[in-house]
């Protein structure tokens, strides 16, 4: 790819190094991950080994300490190969970022050791009877003493089955609404948390998702991340700042599409000539094409704001909501363009449909971005 994007020689050596590791170890067993719906560890040990896992922990802390827009070009890179891998890497960040924004010296320690030393994390904010409407959680952490004791069920949570610790969000004052919920910090270890299922996914069969369960789960008062009651808006301002990653990510597979269309219309023959003479094709793939330039461009603009320390609602939900949508479209035109072929397993791109469908609905559905995006400007 040509240094379209101003990147500096720092960016472009990382983004080389993590194509050739994405393509080398990640590549050849992605298709298998994704019938067995299973995780590569051994992958992501090499991941962790080069620093991709700990991408965005601070330096101080055993981490890459990258900043938003670098991350945002090591998981485009990473998803161009697979989604669903990149998002058990990026789920990490998305857990550790409540308490980079809201957690004391030893919390943000603390966090950061289980993902340094090569674990995981995990953001527990869905609920089964929640969904989108996260400001009314069913789980409760109730004060006793010197500490919390938390009940509840939290669904379709990414690295469930994997994390060492998981950022949860409960109901502390149920009677208060969106001020009565509080965050905390719940190791693995704890007695009371148990994780339900692996969902069988449609898409995103790599990544491991399942419910977790926290039965009279008891953590101490030095584990609830900033104050009691502005859980809700930590939950909000968490996804403002990891909207660009996940976007980045989808981007990514969007590349991929473009790629493998490219490579195809060029070899596929019919009427005597490759279907790259076909105007309609053509035309398909310079749609493809330019969706993803606008879509990468929304992810870096997002992230180069949050770099200077602009996390803006709007810009996030105009981001997460074109890309996913964008990712949709081109997917389905890459299966067009493949004909009957690309409706087979045997090809590739049946796999990158059933995985960017997921970017329409997790971490709020692309209509509740819509809400967002016209309440920002109706208000």
């Amino acid at each position: 790819m040509e240094n379209f994007y101003n990147l500096t020689e720092e960016q472009l050596d990382l983004q080389a190094m993590t194509r050739d590791f994405a393509q080398r170890s990640l590549a050849p067993v992605v298709a298998e991950c994704d019938v067995k719906s299973e995780y590569p560890m051994d992958v992501y040990k090499q991941a962790w080994e080069m620093g991709l896992t700990t991408m965005f922990i601070p330096e101080e802390y055993g981490g890459m300490g990258l900043d938003t827009k670098t991350c945002c070009l090591i998981r485009e890179e990473l998803g161009r190969v697979d989604v669903g891998f990149t998002i058990g890497v990026g789920s990490n960040g998305l857990a550790y970022t409540p308490v980079a924004l809201a957690g004391t010296e030893e919390q943000k320690r603390l966090a950061a050791s289980f993902i340094v030393d090569g674990g995981f994390g995990a953001y527990c904010l869905t609920e089964p009877d929640g969904g989108s409407d996260a400001g009314h959680p069913r789980t409760t952490a109730k004060k006793v003493g010197d500490e919390w004791v938390i009940n509840g069920r939290k669904c379709f949570i990414t690295n469930g089955p994997l994390a060492n610790f998981y950022t949860v969000f409960a109901a502390t004052d149920p009677s208060k609404g969106v001020k009565g919920v509080t965050a905390f910090i719940v190791e693995r270890s704890r007695e009371g948390v148990s994780i339900g299922a692996h969902e069988n996914k449609m898409g995103i069969r790599v990544s491991q998702t399942c419910d977790v369960v926290f039965d009279e789960v008891h953590v101490p008062a030095d584990h609830m991340l900033g104050a009691e009651g502005k859980g809700f808006l930590l939950a909000m301002n968490t996804l403002n700042r990891t909207r660009p990653g996940g976007s980045a990510t989808v981007v990514g597979l969007m590349q991929h599409c473009v790629d493998l269309c490219v490579e195809y219309a060029k070899t596929r023959v019919v009427f005597g000539a490759p279907i790259a003479k076909q105007q309609a094709v053509q035309f398909m793939i310079a749609d493809m094409e330019m969706k993803t330039q606008a879509a990468r461009l929304m992810a870096y603009h997002a992230a180069e704001l949050i770099d200077r320390g602009i996390a803006s609602p709007l810009v996030g939900a105009c981001t997460k909501c074109f890309c996913g949508d964008s990712a949709v479209e081109i997917a389905l035109n890459a299966i067009q363009v493949y004909g009957g072929y690309g409706y087979s397993r045997d090809y590739p791109v049946e796999k990158l449909l059933r995985d960017a469908k997921i970017y329409q609905i997790f971490e709020g559905t692309n209509q509740i971005q819509r809400v967002t995006i016209a309440g920002n400007l109706l208000k």
